[in-house]
């Protein structure tokens, strides 16, 4: 005769409005994190630098009908090589130690590369959206670093949407702000100036 095996799991109790609730475990992964100072003005300089070296294209959206109302800016694509492994090098420190402290997410690392994302006056702007890809990569922290000086240029906040008010991120340049890819934001058009950034995905195993 087959008998069953009965295992008593620990239940951690968790706050209910009423009735039983049958919780499994606590959510840790915060809705965003930052590093300051990751690059020094000077350094900023210096990416800027590299980052206008390379060639523009237009910024793009999945669908390409609505790239007119979604998105207005012109980027150019940074990989590792000699010029730019102490970038790569300093974005990963940085990324871990955040990663560890503040979403313990299983990463792989920086396998698209840096998008260097330029935001000019009067017109650009990114909409709301997500990074999270549909049968793409699996994108789990998305990451933008503050490049210019915030003097240069007003307008271009970045701002995550978790309730009906956005969360603005502040511009001290050189600042590294990290937020699950899943997480709604947009970048809010440039008033005045120029505003450049760099943009990273950090990929991993897929969420379960």
């Amino acid at each position: 005769m087959l008998t069953a095996k009965v295992i008593d799991f620990p239940v951690e109790k968790q706050p209910t409005t009423g009735g039983a609730a049958w919780g499994f475990a606590t959510d840790h992964v915060e809705h965003w994190a930052y590093s300051n100072s990751v690059f020094t003005p000077e350094e900023c300089a210096q990416i800027i630098a590299i980052g206008e070296s390379r060639e523009f294209k237009k910024g793009n959206v999945g669908d390409k009908s609505k790239l007119a109302e979604t998105r207005d800016s012109t980027i150019a694509w940074l990989h590792p090589n000699a010029e730019t492994e102490w970038v790569f090098r300093r974005v990963t420190d940085a990324v871990m130690g955040i990663n560890n402290q503040y979403f313990k997410f299983d990463l792989f690392g920086l396998t698209e590369g840096f998008q260097f994302t330029k935001y000019d006056a009067p017109s650009g702007f990114y909409g709301m959206h997500i990074d999270k890809m549909l049968n793409g990569v699996v994108r789990k922290l998305s990451i933008t670093i503050q490049l210019s000086a915030p003097e240069d240029y007003e307008g271009g906040e970045l701002a995550l949407q978790f309730t009906k008010d956005p969360v603005l991120m502040a511009k001290e340049q050189g600042k590294l702000f990290a937020f699950p890819s899943y997480v709604l934001h947009e970048v809010r058009p440039i008033t005045k100036g120029t505003r450049y950034s760099l943009v990273a995905w950090i990929t991993g195993t897929p969420f379960k």
